[in-house]
């Protein structure tokens, strides 16, 4: 029988639209507690997460603002998409897209529509809390997949505790800028970030779902017939 873990990920979706209701210390220092739960290979619990809310989150969100106004070239530290994409992602990429800008009303040749929707994930979506993740340069290529493990860890959470969240990998695009706003160590490196909050679900944004895969296009088994 499933368990409440399987309805938590079933149900968990990326939420665009919150309601201005405030998310206390106290619960956020729970998600982030349960995050740290997350398996890490040789303990080494790679990652910090940085929660901002009231003035430090609009002040931010103003920095970010400016920068998106002014144009400023995109510097991100490492490579989020494949560096050639492959039809089948490239096919997977524009249908979340499309799915996304349809449930918005906005139309597929609507290139400003498109880019003010896109600038939202510098103001986290509005959301009342907003939480830049970094993690150490000096970290390997297992540690991100440590550090994805500790995210998804706090999103579960959060849905568990009645909120919605998303992550914002947009955000490291200006990651240079949020690492000199936020003052912080030079050996630190942005990430990504969450914006997280109480979900707004009569907003459209949070109606629609992106597809999943098939089990069968992404799982082999082998020996369960011998």
């Amino acid at each position: 029988m499933p368990s409440d873990l399987t309805d938590l990920l079933r149900q968990r979706r990326s939420i665009r639209a919150f309601t201005q209701d405030p998310v206390d210390r106290h619960t956020v220092e729970r998600l982030c507690t349960a995050a740290r739960c997350a398996p890490s290979g040789a303990n080494l619990q790679p990652g910090q997460f940085h929660v901002l809310t009231g003035t430090a989150l609009t002040e931010l969100k103003t920095r970010l603002g400016q920068a998106v106004a002014d144009n400023t070239p995109i510097d991100l530290e490492y490579s989020y998409f494949p560096d050639v994409m492959q039809p089948e992602l490239k096919d997977r990429q524009r249908k979340a897209g499309f799915a996304l800008y349809e449930a918005l009303g906005i139309a597929r040749r609507d290139v400003t529509g498109r880019r003010d929707q896109f600038a939202k994930n510098y103001c986290f979506f509005d959301a009342p809390i907003g939480i830049v993740i970094t993690i150490n340069r000096d970290m390997g290529k297992g540690c991100f997949m440590d550090l994805g493990m500790a995210i998804m860890a706090f999103l579960l959470a959060a849905e568990d505790e009645g909120l919605g969240a998303s992550g914002i990998g947009a955000l490291a695009n200006y990651g240079a800028i949020v690492h000199d706003h936020l003052e912080l160590p030079q050996n630190e490196m942005v990430v990504c970030g969450i914006a997280l909050g109480v979900p707004d679900m009569d907003a459209n944004v949070n109606q629609f779902r992106t597809e999943r895969l098939p089990l069968d296009a992404f799982t082999t088994f082998r020996g369960f017939d011998d």
